[in-house]
């Protein structure tokens, strides 16, 4: 059978290969998954249970249960967004697919497509799968990976019509600031970029409040941002997530769904609504749950001599590798059983780093990272 090249070309996931080693060896501890270690609320789970007893297993309307949408509409009023449930919100199968549609929608054959990088694994194929192009945009830990009016110069952005980016951030765990997001909002508005941004860990912000580009002054109309229930409410495999943008970029975004997915799964979006509407004390405590384990895991990585950035969200710590980041995290998985991701699945700026996610247990943590110094202290 003949595959298309842009299938051929795609290549696998570079996290998955070390999920696939770390498979055949017995022993292992993983801090490469970027999973939550909790389970979803119960009263989340309990709706969805319910759900299933009344035998709502319909489709729902392509757009979402009216009710999600507007309970997703004042949920996003806590990061003084303002979308109205009726044409600005689309419900979609994790916000994996709200960055799809957003991509397809939005970007024409050849289009540049400015990516924040280090960035999530997904952007640069889905910019591909989509006809664009991708244009890294290199982000440094001496800046906190956050980017910057002359990142987004130095790497020709000015050229491009679009602009993906995360915060908080996957890989590094970086935020950014009301005035770092003021400055590359300036170089959108000035080049005419539209931003996808994407804030599924907007729940997961651990100094200050979380802010959203699209809050900057114009750029409401010329943003999409996304987020969803993975994250911050521990609902992976259910798979739930949505977009908020200008009516016109929802409706584009909603006529690809009506014939890709045709609306989220229905058992979900009970559980979502109920989410939405009961479980914020159990947000709270996962947080506060991640931030204890990510001030641990940073000051384990300084103490060992390793430089490690002091992430403010999301579940991840991005320390500097003692040496080539692929082999580093090689070595250790075979020699003391701890899974790492290199930062060069990220993209070329990731070289030299490691991803390690602490969204497992402080007791798994504690022994991950003492068999970490092991290893340093053998080599």
């Amino acid at each position: 059978m003949k595959l298309s090249d842009r299938a051929e070309a795609t290549p696998p996931s570079g996290i998955r290969r070390f999920f696939e080693l770390a498979e055949e060896m017995d022993d292992v501890i993983s801090l490469g998954v970027g999973e939550p270690d909790f389970s979803a609320p119960w009263k989340a789970r309990a709706a969805a249970i319910h759900s299933l007893e009344r035998g709502r297993t319909s489709y729902t309307t392509n757009r979402g249960m009216y009710d999600l949408r507007s309970a997703i509409s004042e949920h996003v009023t806590r990061y003084d967004l303002d979308y109205g449930p009726e044409e600005e919100i689309l419900v979609t199968t994790g916000a994996s697919e709200a960055v799809d549609l957003a991509l397809r929608a939005v970007v024409d054959p050849g289009d540049a497509v400015a990516i924040q990088s280090p960035a999530y694994i997904s952007y640069g194929p889905g910019v591909r799968f989509s006809g664009g192009e991708p244009l890294p945009v290199s982000t440094r830990a001496e800046n906190d990976f956050v980017l910057t009016y002359d990142d987004l110069e130095r790497a020709g952005a000015a050229d491009a019509e679009v602009l993906m980016m995360c915060y908080p951030n996957n890989p590094t765990g970086a935020t950014a600031t009301a005035d770092e997001l003021a400055e590359i909002a300036e170089f959108a508005r000035e080049h005419d970029l539209t931003v996808l941004s994407d804030e599924i860990y907007a729940g997961l912000t651990y100094q200050g409040e979380h802010t959203s580009i699209s809050t900057m002054p114009g750029m409401r109309k010329r943003t999409i941002v996304f987020n969803g229930f993975s994250k911050a409410y521990a609902m992976t495999g259910l798979r739930l997530g949505y977009a908020l943008g200008p009516s016109e970029a929802i409706d584009a975004m909603n006529r690809i769904h009506q014939y890709t997915m045709l609306s989220a799964p229905t058992t979900a979006q009970y559980a979502a609504l109920e989410a939405l509407q009961s479980c914020d004390d159990d947000v709270t405590e996962m947080r506060k749950q991640y931030d204890r384990r990510r001030r641990f895991v940073i000051s384990r990585f300084r103490d060992m001599g390793l430089d490690c950035f002091e992430a403010t969200g999301a579940f991840y710590a991005f320390p500097e590798a003692p040496y080539d980041d692929e082999q580093f995290a090689e070595d250790l998985l075979h020699d003391k059983g701890v899974a790492l991701v290199p930062g060069r699945v990220f993209g070329e700026e990731g070289y030299g780093h490691l991803r390690v996610s602490y969204a497992t247990g402080m007791s798994e943590l504690k022994e991950a990272l003492n068999r970490i110094e092991a290893f340093l202290e053998e080599r």
